[in-house]
């Protein structure tokens, strides 16, 4: 049993996982915040294109 608590093999692999979540959540808070700044981009990217 005292094996199995001190194992931290899995460990990194958490911590990325949250890393990775929290960054998620960041860049999904921004595009809302910048929603019209971000569309207004595309669209002008768009007609300079065509």
């Amino acid at each position: 049993m005292k094996l199995f608590w001190s194992d931290e093999e899995g460990q990194g692999l958490v911590e990325y996982a949250l890393i990775i979540a929290v960054i998620a959540i960041a860049v999904i808070v921004a595009m809302a915040f910048l929603r019209d700044q971000i569309s207004n981009i595309f669209s002008n990217i768009g007609n300079n294109l065509t």
